[in-house]
């Protein structure tokens, strides 16, 4: 490999355009790495690079290796595999690789024939490192000994071009060109040996090739110098000739050599051997026998391997110092029809189309018949009653055509069978069938089986469980009634049915991909497409509405009063205390919705439960009887609320009354309790600013209207501080110094909506004795009872 790298710069090019054929010649080394450059098809075909993919480009090859590819990025032609030339092409004199390109809209093939050069890649190698020679001390000065040849499995210039020997006094060496054009080396005596002074002699044998840089193999020949024997057998013929056909059995004769010996005795007697000129390869074909010079056919013979054989044959003495005659024996073989014709078929579309026109490619087909002659010509054909045909492109490609309009409802499979016979006496053949399908066109959408669809799905869902399922049909055939499913997205992210909902592409079930909450997301809609896979595609869309049904998961929140740790303290003056008098009122509220939104409020405990009343649906806790005559300073109620849903969920708290015996203690026994700031939503704060500028609107109203009357009469000014003004105001349940939970809105429950509440105050003289202005009822003279029955009536 390092001697390829080498050779890189010396790598060169050849393409060659042929004007009859139409074929592209290119000349690359073997043994180029993988994306070595071979040529630019593309530019030599004068194609477009968008034309290699628009046309199909495909490049056909009749090895089964894919030794070169095409990058369709810039149509070059490269290595794709290691080529080894000795593999492909044994010693061949020329090796090239076959390919073809084809080329579609409109179908065109370019034969592409690539050259394969040898590389020196292979050094020349003797059959054994070391052999033996034995010479008679009477061979006269100029007598020729046969050494064993190296071989070298490459070819041209980088084969075995001479033959060295180690410097001495009484050898030479003598190098014969074959007819194969390989080397041969004889062994020249230059000087008489004489045994008494030398008996052996130990030459080193050298084989150089003609490759760059050069290679080159040694082995040792000792020579053994013996007595007597002075004459060496011939042979009748310098050179024999015959020949034999390729598929002659094992056995058979091909020729009988003979030589003799003038010498007598052992010293001629002869034994037939081939040389080692002669490769292992050729001695399975060929068998010898040592003592008659038959050769027979020992192996199968093949023609197209071979036409050829040159045998070199021996005859040697049987005397101690044994002399050998040399001959040459050349076997042509006569190709007989041995071969099967063979049929490459590269098959375009196995599916065609009803409404294919006429010429419509389905194949490609190669034939080839490695015999010679009319052996090798090979025709095609196929039956006249189907609605193809074939067109011949070159001498020995075709092209399989539609011939007539196709009709899926009357055929809707074919079977081609292609026929190929030689020009043999009997004629070989061989068959191949193809299977062509007629397709359908797709003209049919898919149909929902719904107009629309209406799915009702309860909040807090598993995320990723199946919610519901599509469906949609289509009368098409295979592919184009292939139905996939798929959410129609809006420009709009939030709207985004992907957000809320994935599908299966293939069954149309619809998933949940989050938990949806009722109290966020009450409901919405989703467009799912089914469209085929024909082509071209057809589709239909249909609106699936989801509407998410709520769920008992809120459990109420009171609001009102304000709680800390689920309870609150409330202080009372026992004066002002009467039957029916309200306490205060809790107002709580649930996110859910209808029933499970509906409150009901409930006493649950209390350590006076005679004391006070808790409304069911109105949540106000009213006194039941004065407090003032009892020695009572505290109370406290557990009242707990619950909605309507199933199961019921509910909140409570815990109600501490103070009762004050004097008014004044207010001011000093209130302690106020820790807030935070984070408990004050944003209604609270606009409730705030609305009070507080409404109530400074109506005293400025009041002052307008004092100053008016005072100027109006004077003298009613110095009564005015006895005169009881009474008005009429709504309670604002407590909103001032209470907190709502943060990020949570005031849905107050339709009894605490429509059940609103007034009740009449004055101002009194007395809270000029303190800081502090409380209010009493206009009417102290009306009977408890009277009142009792007003809030009763009221609260119906």
């Amino acid at each position: 490999m390092a001697t390829i790298s080498s050779r890189a710069s010396f790598i060169f090019l050849l393409w060659l355009s042929d004007l009859v054929s139409g074929q592209i010649r290119y000349s690359i080394p073997e043994e180029q790495d993988h994306g070595a450059f071979v040529g630019n098809v593309a530019e030599d075909l004068r194609l477009n690079i968008w034309e290699l993919l628009a046309r199909k480009f495909r490049l056909v090859s009749d090895e089964r290796k894919k030794y070169m590819e095409v990058n369709l990025e810039n149509g070059i032609l490269f290595v794709n595999e290691r080529i080894d030339r000795e593999r492909i092409c044994r010693q061949s004199s020329t090796c090239s690789l076959s390919l073809q390109i084809v080329l579609d809209n409109p179908l065109e093939i370019h034969p592409i024939r690539v050259e394969i050069l040898d590389v020196n890649d292979n050094s020349p190698r003797f059959p054994n490192s070391e052999f033996g020679l034995q010479i008679s001390e009477s061979i006269a000065a100029g007598a020729r000994f046969p050494v064993e040849s190296a071989h070298d499995l490459d070819v041209g210039t980088n084969t075995i071009s001479t033959y060295q020997i180690s410097p001495n006094e009484h050898f030479g060496l003598r190098v014969q060109t074959r007819n194969d054009g390989s080397k041969s080396a004889e062994l020249l005596l230059e000087k008489p040996v004489d045994r008494e002074e030398q008996s052996t002699f130990n030459l080193v044998l050298t084989a150089i090739d003609g490759g760059v840089p050069l290679r080159s193999g040694t082995s040792q020949i000792l020579i053994t110098v013996v007595d007597v024997n002075d004459n060496a057998p011939v042979f009748d013929h310098e050179i024999y000739k015959t020949s034999v056909a390729e598929n002659s059995p094992k056995g058979t004769l091909v020729i009988t050599v003979h030589a003799s010996d003038i010498d007598e005795g052992l010293n001629a007697e002869l034994t037939y051997s081939f040389t080692s000129h002669v490769s292992q390869s050729i001695r399975e074909l060929f068998n010898l026998d040592p003592e008659t010079g038959e050769i027979k056919v020992e192996g199968g013979l093949d023609f197209e391997e071979s036409s050829v054989y040159e045998l070199d044959v021996e005859a040697v003495d049987n005397a101690p110092a044994g002399m050998a005659g040399h001959t040459k024996v050349m076997v042509g073989l006569i190709d007989t029809n041995d071969n099967v014709p063979e049929l490459d078929v590269t098959l375009v579309s196995s599916v065609v189309r009803e409404d294919a026109p006429p010429g419509t490619v389905i194949a490609l087909i190669s034939v080839m018949d490695p015999d010679s002659g009319e052996f090798g010509h090979v025709q095609c054909h196929i039956s006249v009653q189907l609605p193809f045909k074939l067109q011949k492109t070159l001498t020995d490609s075709y092209k399989l055509v539609t011939n007539d309009i196709l009709d899926r409802e009357t055929v809707q499979i074919y079977n081609i069978s292609i026929s190929a016979w030689d020009g043999g006496s009997p004629p070989l053949s061989t068959n191949k069938t193809l299977l062509v399908s007629v397709s359908d066109m797709n003209d049919n959408a898919p149909r929902f089986t719904q107009s629309s669809y209406n799915v009702y799905l309860m909040e807090n869902n598993t995320p990723g469980a199946s919610i519901f399922s599509v469906t949609a049909l289509d009368s098409d055939l295979d592919q184009n009634g292939e139905i996939f499913y798929s959410i129609l997205e809006t420009q709009n992210e939030e709207e985004r049915g992907s957000a809320y909902v994935s599908i299966n592409s293939k069954n149309g079930n619809i998933y949940a991909v989050r938990s949806f909450d009722y109290e966020q997301l009450k409901h919405f809609q989703i467009n799912v497409q089914a469209e085929d896979a024909g082509s071209p595609l057809l589709s239909s869309a249909v609106t699936v509405s989801v509407i998410i049904l709520d769920q008992n998961d809120n459990a109420p929140i009171i609001v009102s009063p304000l709680t800390w740790n689920s309870s609150v303290s409330v202080e009372i003056v026992p004066q002002s205390i009467y039957p029916g008098y309200l306490v205060t009122k809790l107002i709580a509220t649930d996110a859910d919705s209808g029933q499970n939104s509906r409150l009901s409020y409930h006493l649950l405990e209390a350590n006076d439960p005679s004391l006070f009343t808790v409304g069911l649906l109105s949540g106000e806790i009213r006194a039941t009887q004065r407090l003032g005559k009892r020695n009572i300073s505290t109370a406290r109620l557990v009242v707990f609320v619950k909605d309507n849903g199933q199961p019921s969920l509910s909140s409570s708290v815990t109600i501490s009354f103070s009762i004050l015996s004097n008014v004044t203690e207010k001011s000093s026994e209130r302690t106020d309790e820790p807030r935070q700031s984070e408990y004050f939503s944003h209604l609270n704060r606009y409730l705030i600013v609305v009070l507080g500028s409404t109530s400074f609107l109506f005293l400025v109203t009041i002052i307008f209207l004092v100053k008016l009357k005072f100027k109006q009469d004077r003298n009613i000014a110095e009564d005015y501080s006895s005169t009881v003004c009474c008005s009429r105001r709504r309670h604002l349940d407590d909103t001032f110094n209470r907190r709502s939970p943060p990020n949570e809105p005031f849905k107050y429950s339709e009894s605490a909506q429509t059940e609103g509440y007034r009740y009449t105050v004055c101002l009194s003289p007395e809270s000029s004795k303190s800081d502090f202005l409380f209010l009493k009822p206009c009417n102290p003279t009306l009977p408890f009872n009277d009142l009792g029955a007003r809030n009763t009536n009221a609260n119906k």
